[in-house]
């Protein structure tokens, strides 16, 4: 198989640093090959050839003045097999990356294991996986680059497990090669799979990049994930009259098209976002936005209801939950801020989501959000209705946009139930108190942004309110130790109703 001319390990260090800041940790190898061996003559041929003396180049640099540790994989060195001596050099590097509290950024390319070396090398993806499971579990970030090509146990170890993981362009990216899966069952691999573009397709990577963007996404990444997260400015509390106004006229306002949704929360009100794809497991829905994000100067893992695409595309299902609890988990490894943002007029009904598990993912979102040892704050944006916005609601601290609401389904859905007709939903609205007045009169919100009068005719400025409600709640909720927020959620979500 060819490839086609694409960077090769300096290369790409060098593109994705800051020049001149590269320092290599690598020490020479200890060659597992026996003296006079075929094997050993292949290592000697590989080296001569490539000018690199592994599969493996290790070490640390500056990314826009960041100290990041970098592990990258030569393809050049014996298809960028992993042996013993390469595996070695690798968890080195990472395990250094921890002890030193380092970002690590992995740039695999490799065929797999090294077969020159059978079963023992073959094992070492185990002591891979333990170093960067440790890493992440030191709530240091991970961020890999897959690039062409990546296959075997290297995908299914290390080039797996990224807290974000993009993907070089038109890169073959699979478990098994195209070339060994022939050979094994005698026809081809389906073209078009194993694939960078068709992975983020199907929610398995969170962008295709280049190098050059890759040094980008990486950068705004490591602004949110690596954020301060003490000694944040508590601004003056955002305080601004709300006029309230009728249930009925806050539901008709937050459906309208053109009422700012939480892509345009991010756009207008937020700073480094990045976007992030799918559940790392193939799934995505476009009704829910995962992304990273800076409010101010507070960052947040951001889980946002687009009520926009599930309008054009489909309604919330239970992969976009599963999304959400990835950006869930995400937020507790790190330690960083979630936001939620309800808009949703309500999950899919169809046989498809019945038999996904939705009613499944609605209660382990909640089981997962209430017990969340990040701080959580949510904004009902607008929509409210049902378990999908339910799923997302028990935060340490909720706001609500002034004509947000929440209800058990659309009104016009409880008013069939009640009346066998749709023509009470202004009525039922208003009898359930749904609107957000009603809502921080119960003790389910804490604050109200006001519209001045509605979200759709001021966009930008709406969205700066929103931005620094945010800011301001998250700055003081990392103020608090993580288990004295967790006593006053559960106290809080317990008295809900006394």
């Amino acid at each position: 198989m060819s490839l086609p001319q694409r960077p090769d390990a300096r290369t790409l260090i060098e593109v994705v640093l800051d020049p001149g800041s590269w320092k290599s940790w690598d020490a020479p190898p200890v060659d597992p090959a026996e003296p006079g061996s075929s094997y050993a003559e292949e290592l000697a041929a590989a080296r001569a050839k490539t000018s690199y003396d592994e599969s493996v180049v290790t070490g640390e640099g500056l990314l826009d003045g960041r100290r990041v540790a970098v592990v990258a994989c030569e393809f050049s060195f014996l298809a960028g097999s992993i042996g013993v001596a390469a595996a070695e050099r690798l968890v080195r590097a990472v395990e250094r990356a921890t002890r030193e509290r380092l970002p690590l950024l992995a740039a695999p390319a490799s065929g797999g294991t090294r077969m020159q070396e059978g079963a023992l090398a073959f094992t070492q993806m185990v002591k891979i996986t333990a170093a960067v499971s440790l890493h992440k579990d030191a709530g240091l970030p991970y961020i890999v680059y897959l690039r062409h090509p990546t296959t075997g146990g290297v995908f299914a170890s290390w080039g797996s497990l990224g807290h974000v993981t993009a993907a070089e362009p038109g890169a073959l990216i699979g478990f098994l090669g195209p070339r060994v899966f022939e050979s094994l069952h005698g026809y081809p691999f389906p073209e078009g799979v194993q694939v960078a573009e068709n992975l983020f397709t199907h929610g398995l990577v969170d962008a295709v990049v280049s190098a050059e963007e890759a040094r980008q996404l990486a950068v705004r990444a490591l602004a949110v994930l690596c954020g301060p997260r003490e000694g944040l400015p508590v601004g003056p509390e955002p305080v601004a009259p709300v006029r309230p106004v009728e249930a009925w006229e806050a539901i008709s306002r937050s459906r309208r098209d053109d009422r700012p949704g939480v892509r345009a929360v991010l756009k207008l009100g937020a700073s480094d976002v990045t976007p992030l794809n799918g559940t790392g497991t193939g799934e995505n829905d476009p009704g829910l936005l995962l992304a990273l994000a800076r409010f101010g100067a507070a960052p947040a893992v951001v889980l946002g209801q687009d009520r926009n695409r599930q309008r054009a595309v489909a309604p919330l299902g239970p992969a976009g939950l599963r999304v959400a609890r990835r950006g869930m988990k995400l937020a507790s490894d790190l330690g960083l801020p979630l936001v939620t943002v309800i808009d949703t007029g309500g999950a899919a009904l169809s046989k498809t989501a019945e038999e996904g598990g939705l009613a499944g993912e609605i209660a382990r979102s909640l089981a997962d959000m209430v017990m969340l040892d990040a701080p959580t704050v949510c904004l009902i944006l607008g929509e409210g209705a049902g378990g999908a916005a339910l799923a997302l609601l028990p935060a340490d601290r909720v706001l609500a946009a002034q004509h947000g609401w929440l209800s058990p389904l659309p009104p016009e859905g409880a008013s069939a139930i009640l009346y066998r007709s749709v023509d009470f939903a202004p009525e039922i609205a208003a009898a359930q108190g749904v609107r957000a007045a009603d809502l921080q009169r119960d003790g389910i919100i804490d604050r109200i942004v006001p519209e001045l009068p509605d979200a759709a005719y001021e966009p930008e400025a709406f969205c700066a309110r929103i931005a620094a409600a945010l800011e301001y709640e998250i700055a003081g909720l990392l103020g608090r130790r993580p288990a004295d927020r967790l006593a006053v959620r559960l106290d809080r979500y317990r008295r809900l109703g006394l």
